[in-house]
């Protein structure tokens, strides 16, 4: 064997070596860092941010859990993306409401006090969000989720002009029609399986129509036929959407390589088409700006509008308005944003109602109260909405016990003190901090004894008789962080509740769901079935959604 040959053999067996030999060092270093905070620690020894552990950790730990005794220690219970959703409040319950997660690349502090988040988000300065993590959402350019300082700012004041009432008003009718839809071709079966793709169909139409003024009619699963993903809008916002996965871990560029699989290439065409549609349009928004028009209160119109003025109000002095990849970067983080988030959040929602046949009955009488006779067409934003309490309800009862996107924070390169449960903690640089939303949102403490109880109604009180005296109650100021808080928070929050509760009021004023019954089954087994599903059956993908909700079939009966 020559020199070369030997070398050739024994390079990957040295390069192992040195990478457990890095890790194990930056494990111990950040262990001590740990240490100085004088909180329980854990320690893994893979990070959760690691692409390649991502990709397998379920199967791995599942398999050690399975097949190795001892095997309910540290890195079962918290090397997995999502054990913060299966864990709640245990840990917290067991070690305080802070606590450490050592890992080789960073440290991890849960903090579970609900005046240690709220000081936490609004201290956005000191505890910036990681745009580290965000960044691989740069596929169509910077945006609001990956900029910081004065392009954040500049980005953050411009998307607050989209994100308005008019615009919501635009989601709230196409909510309506396409759920209206959606509702037919539901009840013309004697069952739907697909109940989850349709109602990601429903999102990204919805999201067609607000963010770019395109609007499409419903087809569902069934009737949907194959397409090529380039040949119109839909089908490339469509495609770019469901392959996200491959999207942000290759990059469009690799994807266009002519030896990869042809789905990937598929994939690098539907990018580029979509690049072309934001392209031509906003060179038409420009046109129309300059022309002192407004085609359309879409988010893309609004942006491009409120990008022009801003850079005009900003003046020659000061670099105001967004550049054209930054539009291009916006509208992709807001499409992203709003879809998957939505669709899955939808998904959960539908399932526990169906599980749940008397919270069906209780948003329909509120429904029916507030809208009456009128059909779902009829139905004004700006007088239905606000009165729908109990629908929103659904929404953050839903949110409340499955967050599809946590808020993750850190310290970036300085220590900061944080108090928790009265006591300052002087958190090290570089640490990641992560709300414990799985826990804070579940604690009884803060919820009651009832807390991992699906119930919609927690959220609304009333001091007198009759559905016009109730109220939304949001419980524990800092205890609910589903959609971020502070400077920081999602500026589509708003549009998100409006097209959640215009889809529930159409889908359940007259009609209910109930899950497929299995030979000699009862509806109470087969709740308490979908029930276990939702439970049993949740994981993260790209984020967090119900993995096979196609096990669960559901009947659509009219009331």
């Amino acid at each position: 064997m020559t020199l070369v040959t030997s070398i050739a053999v024994a390079a990957p067996g040295v390069l192992v070596a040195a990478l457990m030999i890095s890790s194990c060092l930056q494990l111990l270093k950040n262990y001590a860092a740990a240490r100085s905070m004088g909180v329980p620690i854990r320690i893994v020894p893979i990070s959760p941010l690691n692409p390649f552990w991502a990709l397998v950790d379920r199967r791995v730990l599942g398999f050690i859990r399975r097949r190795m005794p001892f095997s309910n220690n540290s890195f079962t219970k918290y090397n997995w993306r999502g054990w913060e959703v299966a864990d709640r409040y245990e840990s917290h319950q067991e070690m305080g409401d802070i606590w450490v997660l050592v890992t080789p690349f960073k440290n991890w502090v849960y903090v579970n006090d609900p005046n240690a988040l709220l000081s936490l988000f609004k201290r956005g300065t000191e505890f910036p969000r990681p745009v580290f993590i965000t960044e691989v959402l740069n596929v169509f350019g910077p945006n609001i989720s990956t900029a910081e300082g004065a392009r954040w700012k500049t980005q953050r004041r411009i998307a607050t002009h989209c994100f308005n009432e008019q615009n919501n008003e635009i989601v709230w009718a196409e909510s309506t029609r396409l759920a209206s839809d959606m509702l037919k071709y539901w009840t013309s079966r004697p069952s739907i399986a697909s109940s989850a793709e349709d109602l990601r169909t429903l999102s990204l139409l919805v999201l067609s129509r607000a963010g770019f003024g395109k609007s499409f009619d419903f087809k569902g699963h069934e009737e949907q036929a194959s397409s090529n993903p380039s040949s119109n809008y839909k089908e490339s916002l469509q495609t770019v959407l469901e392959n996200l996965v491959l999207i942000l871990g290759f990059g469009t560029k690799f994807l266009s390589n002519p030896w990869l699989p042809r789905k990937f290439r598929l994939v690098h065409e539907a990018c580029a088409a979509f690049q072309t549609y934001m392209t031509n349009l906003y060179e038409e928004e420009k046109k129309a700006y300059k022309e002192g028009k407004l085609t359309d209160n879409n988010l893309m119109s609004l942006l491009i509008h409120a990008s022009q003025q801003d850079s005009e109000e900003s003046g020659s002095g000061s670099p105001g308005g967004l550049t054209e990849s930054e539009i291009y970067g916006n509208m992709f983080a807001f499409n992203f944003a709003g879809h998957d988030t939505t669709s899955h959040t939808f998904t959960f929602a539908l399932y526990f109602l169906a599980s749940n046949p008397d919270i069906q009955d209780w948003i329909s009488e509120e429904v029916c109260h507030v809208v009456g006779g009128k059909q779902p067409h009829e139905w004004d934003y700006r007088q239905v909405f606000p009165r729908l309490k109990r629908c929103l309800a659904v929404l953050y009862e839903t949110l409340r016990l499955y967050t599809v996107v946590p808020p993750i924070k850190w310290t970036a390169n300085e220590s900061q003190e944080l108090v928790v449960g009265g006591k300052t903690i002087l958190l090290p640089p570089n640490s990641m901090i992560a709300p414990s939303y799985g826990s804070v949102q579940t604690d009884p403490r803060f919820w009651g004894p009832d807390s991992l109880t699906w119930k919609p109604s927690r959220w609304i009180k009333s001091n007198a008789p009759g559905l016009e005296n109730e109220e939304f109650d949001l419980h524990t100021r800092g205890a609910f962080v589903s959609w971020s808080m502070g400077a920081r928070d999602c500026p589509g929050k708003k549009l998100s509740q409006v097209e959640f509760v215009a889809t529930m009021a159409t889908l359940f004023r007259d009609w209910r769901v109930t899950p497929e019954r299995k030979k000699g089954e009862n509806l109470d087994a087969a709740c308490k079935r979908v029930l276990n599903l939702i439970e049993a059956d949740s994981g993260y993908v790209l984020l967090l959604q119900m993995l096979h909700p196609e096990k669960a079939p559901l009947v659509w009966t009219q009331k």
